[in-house]
This record gives structure tokens, sequence and C-alpha cells, in this order.
């Protein structure tokens, strides 16, 4: 550290620096969840040129080289030189801080983007970026890292299109992780869809690698969000009440109010709130007023009707939102967020601008629908008593002890520091991993708790049962935080972190789920927090001469085994039939590349083989043209197989399907088949062809094409890749002891600790929330009531499963 601390000390970062310096100021953090926000703020972009009505479709595109492209099809950033700039447009908005056409509100109405910082700092924490405009009838195209520009903006040619493509790597040396997430990027394009549903807009993602594609459109906007949120419950009134609004705010700029909601048979309320179409997830003003406004209506209807019995204490704000699921969405030209982030608005004359609109818009659905009304209120009043009756469990349960603060429960074996922040909680499954993990823990700051069998599912029950549930009074006491809305306090978690260790089979993934389902249901903060952590037991332990080593999952074990021959293996590759007899010899990195790409089709291939419409391997492989893998294969009644290779033909073919024999028609889409390409085309530049891997097992009339070897063994012939594969599991696998666990009571507690519980050593997955709607829906359809939604999401991703230990 310098002594010394002068006007020299000072820096001033100019331009982007202050962006690559401190990033998570302006994404939020470098996780997955800031990489993500960087696509967001291009799409966002995108969006506001569909609100200002010039756009009707955006594609968002994973590349194979891990870039993200966002292709829109609206006005086109502007090219002509800034007056004061003196650069073109594109380079100021894409160069400079603070700098958009959002600040003018003769360019953009209403927007989600504010401050013009949004894809600047995208482009500042992007590896390369590069952007595309089709505008004037030309092609501009200029490109830059790290948001330095590596050349001028130019043009490339005419086009009739308009619109902008912008296409960004992430920086690896800023992000922690650079992969993108399908199904995170999905969410929240089907989300804007939702919201922007009125305004016809078509938004469409698709991942290179796997062949995945998805389009959203939802010309009904927030009533069809309404019906996703509500899949998986039981709706109480069949229709969904709606109502679109404006009113002035304090300087006569109108406000747009647009709200949907829809009574489910469901305990909790899902209500998301959007400005602009910018997921608040930190609510604001809108939502206090939103629920002032329900309140009062539902209040008003019910002593008008005399729904109350005069001895019982009236509903409150919660009771009248239990079971409720809503969407509200308004529309300002100038929002105040609190941060680049915009996770919580907080213009204070919204709250009574949304309030009076949705008190008045409710009063009168109720006066014309009083059936609705009452509906909606005697749901309420269920759930006042409900609540009354828990808090009266609560009471009885704290009487008895089991809830007092005071009094920790037996089960839990306590740790000896009291700093919370290097505190651990291991929920174990049962009573005997409980006495391992007991044994093999660190006494200083390790606690444990077992828990007796399954717990309560809450999904599917009231406040009180949940309450009368034993091993769920246990866990809320040992927590100590509380629970629900109301008596949650996250400053009184006890511990650090709270992980769940459960055994690596069925039973356990059940109980992990049964526990998220409560953690998330009742102390949501904690997940949100980023508090709760899932242990990864191994399933297997190697032991090799004197070293040992613990293993996760079956593709690991099966990487374990080939690293272990390839330390002194070799194979030969016989080419006299192709080059003259010359031969090679691979070992080394070469082998090792060669066995990833071996290991990657052999898994992918056992899901073609699986599809509901099975064929060989060989013959899926072997079955395009020109290097094109098919997308799918159709069998028709008559039982007659064939191969497409798009899904524009695909669509076609079953279009001209009447019911019945699409019915009768099994359709297999292949998923995996961008990664199989990639694959296949690992193994061409390692000098292969697909006949290679495709060969015959075996071969009386040809010798073998390879040949697997050590110094001191015989060589193992082999007449394919596959077959050169299980010769080196083979060897991998002399001399190596393989110990197989079941469960975590099985280990010792030595073993436990290095492979599970040392933090040295263990494999600790964080629980992270990164959609809400997402979560909310999933949790419905998993842990819900309703049979069928569960029955078809289980269909749909069966083919997905990739570990599966029953």
């Amino acid at each position: 550290m310098s002594q010394t601390y002068d006007s020299s000390s000072i820096q001033v970062l100019e331009g982007l620096e202050a962006v690559r310096k401190r990033p998570a100021m302006y994404i939020g953090d470098t996780s997955s969840r800031g990489l993500h926000h960087c696509v967001f703020e291009v799409i966002d972009n995108s969006i506001d040129e569909a609100l200002a009505g010039f756009c009707s479709q955006v594609d968002v595109t994973i590349n194979l080289d891990g870039s993200v492209s966002v292709v829109d099809d609206g006005r086109g950033i502007p090219v002509d030189v800034h007056k004061t700039e003196g650069v073109p447009a594109v380079e100021v908005i894409l160069c400079k801080l603070h700098a958009g056409g959002k600040f003018d509100k003769g360019s953009y109405k209403v927007s989600g983007g504010l401050h013009g910082v949004g894809v600047s700092c995208v482009n500042a924490l992007a590896e390369r970026l590069s952007v595309e405009i089709y505008r004037n009838g030309k092609v501009y195209e200029q490109s830059f890292s790290k948001g330095i520009k590596t050349c001028e903006l130019h043009t490339t040619g005419p086009t009739s299109k308009r619109g902008t493509k912008i296409t960004f790597l992430p920086d690896d040396s800023i992000f922690d992780e650079t992969e993108f997430i399908y199904e995170t990027l999905a969410s929240r394009m089907r989300e804007m869809a939702f919201l922007m549903g009125s305004s016809g807009l078509r938004i469409s993602i698709q991942e290179e690698s796997s062949g995945r594609s998805d389009t959203y459109q939802y010309p009904e906007g927030l009533e069809d969000f309404i019906a996703f949120i509500n899949d998986g419950k039981t709706p109480l009134h069949k229709e969904i009440v709606s109502l679109v609004s404006e009113a002035p705010d304090r300087t006569g700029t109108p406000v747009e109010v647009e709200l949907s909601l829809q009574y489910n048979d469901s305990y909790r309320e899902d209500v998301y709130c959007f400005v602009n179409n910018i997921n608040t997830t930190e609510g604001g003003t809108h939502v206090s007023g939103f629920r002032a406004g329900l309140t009062r209506a539902l209040n008003g209807f019910a002593k008008r009707e005399s729904l109350f019995k005069p001895n019982e204490t009236p509903p409150s704000g919660d009771d009248f939102r239990e079971g409720l699921a809503a969407v509200l969405s308004i529309k300002l030209a100038d929002p105040q967020f609190e941060s680049q982030t915009k996770i919580k608005l907080g213009n204070r004359e919204v709250e009574g601008i949304v309030a009076s609109v949705v008190q008045d818009k409710l009063n009168s659905v109720f006066e014309e629908n009083p059936t609705l009304g009452k509906t909606i209120v005697n749901k309420a009043v269920l759930a006042a008593r409900a609540r009354e009756a828990a808090r009266k469990q609560r009471d009885l349960v704290r009487r008895k002890g089991a809830l007092a603060s005071g009094n920790l429960p037996g089960k839990l074996a306590d740790c000896q520091s009291k700093q919370r922040s290097e505190t651990e909680l291991f929920i174990v499954e049962g009573d005997s991993a409980g006495g391992t993990a007991k044994g093999a823990r660190d006494r200083k700051y390790q606690a444990i708790l077992p828990l007796r069998g399954k717990i309560l599912n809450v999904e599917k029950a009231r406040l009180d049962k949940m309450l009368n549930h034993e091993e769920i009074q246990i866990l809320i006491t040992a927590l100590g935080t509380g629970f629900g809305a109301d008596d949650f306090d996250i400053e009184k978690l006890r511990y650090g972190k709270v992980i769940i260790m459960t055994d690596a089979d069925v039973d356990g993934s059940h109980i992990r789920t049964l526990l998220l389902t409560f953690f998330y249901r009742q102390m949501g903060e904690l997940v949100k927090a980023g508090r709760i952590y899932i242990a990864e037991p191994p399933l297997y332990k190697l032991k090799r001469k004197k070293k040992e080593r613990y293993i996760i999952d079956e593709d690991a074990l099966n990487h374990a085994l080939l690293d272990i021959a390839v330390e002194s293996a070799k194979v030969r590759v016989r080419d006299a039939a192709r080059s003259g007899g010359d031969e090679r010899v691979l070992s080394g990195s070469d082998l090792d590349a060669l066995m990833t790409l071996l290991l990657t089709l052999e898994r992918l291939g056992s899901h073609v083989e699986l599809g509901r419409a099975p064929v060989p391997f060989s013959e899926y492989l072997t079955a395009g043209a020109d290097k094109q893998l098919p997308v799918a294969r159709v069998v028709a009644p008559d039982g007659e197989g064939r191969f497409f290779f798009d899904q524009t033909t695909l669509g076609a073919q079953l279009e001209g399907l009447d019911e019945e024999q699409r019915e009768a028609t099994i359709v297999a889409e292949y998923l995996d088949a961008g990664a199989i390409a990639e694959a296949l085309e690992g193994l061409i530049r390692l000098g292969f062809a697909v006949e290679d891997y495709v060969g015959s097992a075996s071969s009386d009339d040809s010798a073998a094409r390879f040949e697997v070897f050590e110094d001191s063994d015989a060589p193992r012939e082999a007449h394919n890749l596959p077959g050169v594969l299980n010769h080196l599991r083979a060897m991998g696998e002399s001399g190596v002891d393989i110990q197989r666990y079941k469960g975590l009571g099985e280990m010792n507690a030595d073993q436990l600790w290095e492979s599970t519980m040392d933090p040295e050593t263990r494999s600790l997955h964080p629980v992270v929330l990164d959609d809400e709607v997402e979560a909310n829906h999933l949790f419905s359809i998993l842990m819900g009531q309703q049979v069928e939604p569960r029955r078809a999401f289980i269909e749909k991703h069966a083919l997905e499963v990739r570990n599966l230990d029953v």
C-alpha cells in the first residue's frame, strides 16, 4: 500500500472503462444472472421498437460459437453522423454511456430503456460485438471488441429489409460463466410475448448446438399469461377479469394500466408486475396501488352484500389475495427505478392512479356479476378462518415448545461457532445418514439435522395442516427465521448456508424437491438471497493402487476410466485402404479428444435409439445428405418411416394429414441433432469419417481398421470407433476397484467428509432463482393437485433424462 494519498491517487475512468472495472454496478453481477441480463438489455431495445409500433418480429439465436444474436425488424439504429460527437449515431449508442434515443420523447412515447446505458454496457463486456443495420435500402456493419471499435461503419450491400442485428460474445475475463442457458432466455421471450400480445409481436428463439427452437405469439396477451400461470391449478371462475385504462399523472401525461386476474384453488398469491415491459421483481408503487384497489373493492362489495358474519374477523388484504393469479402491466413516460437493473418502481403518484383504476373497474365487474364477487369473498373468508386456525395451531405448538425460539429440536446436532456467516446446516435424509454425517462433520461450523421420511408437500396443504407436521416444525425451529409472509425474518437465520444433502437416487431427489417446495413457498427470501444449497454426494469411489477418487455420476465414471486407460494406451489407425498403407498412432491429447467425442456420440445416440420412432444410431447418422442430419423421423400409420431434415418440410407433411391420421402418426424430434453434428465435425477434424464410427462391429473378410495396445500387451483389434471405446474402457477397469454407493448411510464418516462435506473437495450447488414465473409454473405442475399437467410434463421431458438411478 502506498503511504501517500494525494491528487495522483484519484483515477478518472473514461468511456466504457468504468463498466469493465465495476460491471456489477450496471448488470447486477458477473454470474449467470448478469450474463443473461446482457441479452435482456439488447432484447429490450427491440421490444421498445415494438412498443413504439415499428417492430413485429424479434429473433434470438444462441450460436455455435457461444455468442448470441438478436434481430428485429424495427427502424434500425440511426447511422447518420451525430452533430456534436462527429461519429455515426450507432457508434455513439454503443460506445458512450448515457447515450440513446430514450431521452427524446419524440422518438419513444414509453420505453423500458431509460438511461442510455444498457447496450453500451453489453458492448463494454463483450469479447466481440458486431452490429448489422438494415436501413435506407442498405446493410451497414460495424464491429467492436471490449467496447472499442475494430472497424469503421461501412456498407456491405443493398437490402429490402429494415431493422437491427446485434451479435455479441461475452468476455470470459469478466464473467464467471459464459454459457447461455436456453431455458432462461426462452422464459424471458415467452414473458415478453405475453406482455406484447395485443401488438401482434412474434418472438422466436433457437439454439444451434441442440437444434431446439420455440416461437411465441399470444394474441390474447395478459389473458394468455394468466392461463399459463394457472396451468396445473383449478380456476374458481371461468372468466378472466381484464381491464385496460388510462389516467393522467401530475403532469397530465397518461399512465396506461393493464390488468388481468383470475382466482384458483391454491393457497398463495401469484402477482407479476411490469413497468414498460420490465419485470419489477421487487414490486413498487404500482403493486401497492393494485393491492389497495383490490382490497377496497372486495371489502366494499362484501359489506354491501352483507357477506361477513357480525362476530367474525373480516379478511385481511392477504386473505383477499389467497389463490390470486394476476398480471399488472403499466406504461408511463418517465418511470423512476431504483437502479439500472430496474427491480422496483418508485413513482409515488402511480400508487394512487393504479388503486383508483383497479377499484373502479372491479366495482363495475362485481356489480354486473355478483356471483363472481361472492366466490372471491367466500374464498377470502375461508382463508381468514384458516389463518386464524393456523395462528391457534402456532400458539399451541409454541406452548408445547416446538417453535419456541429458545428450544432447539433434540434431533439437531448444532455447531459451536456463533459466527453465522461461516456456519452450515446440513439437512440430511434419514437417521442413518444423519448419524454418519454427525461423525463426519467439523463440529466448529457444521450442524446436522436429520429428517425422517418425506416431509409434507406444502403445495397441496393449508398453513394449519403444515404446522401440524412434526418434521416441518423441527425444520422451522432449527432455522429460527419463522415462516410465511408475516412471520419470516431472514435476519434471524441461524446459519450462513442451508444445505440439502440427500441420497443420489429417486427417493433422494423426491425429498430434495419436497424441501425446495417448502423453502420456495414458505421461506422464499432464503432462495432469493442464495442461502439454499444442494450437496452432491458421489455415486462411485475408484481405487487404483494407492490413489482414491470419488465419482459423481455415470458419465464421470466413463471419463475417469478412459483417463486411466489413455495414460498408457495408444490407438493405431490403419489407412491402407485409403492412403496407400500409411498408419497413424494416436496417444496423449489427440486420444483424449477422440474419447471425449466418442462419449458424446454414445450418450446422444442412446436417445436417438430410445425415441418414440427408434432407429439404430448408425442408420440415423447415414440417413443424411451433405452432412445434414435429420431433425425428425415420422412413422406413418402403415408403419413406413421417413426422415425429415428441416422443420418447414416436417410441418408441411403434418399439415397434410387429417386428424385421425395425425393421431396415428408417430413423430420423433431429434433435439440433439446440433450437438451430434458438432461431435461428428470434431471427428472429421481428427481425421476420421462417419464410416469409421458406423462400421460393422466385426468383419471376417477385412482387416481390422484399429488396434488398441499398450507397450507390454498384445494389441486388441476393433473395426469401428465404438469398438475402440469399449477396449479402452476394459483397459481402464483393469486393476481398478469400483465401489458403488446407494445411499449416504453406506459411507464411512471419513468418506462422507472428504467426498461431500469438506469445503475443499465437495461439490456444492447454489439454488438460484432465475425466473420467478417459470419457477411458480414448475412447482404448480410438479407438486400441485392436477395430475394431467404433470403427466404431460413427464411425457415431454422423459427422453431428456441423463442420469436416472432407481
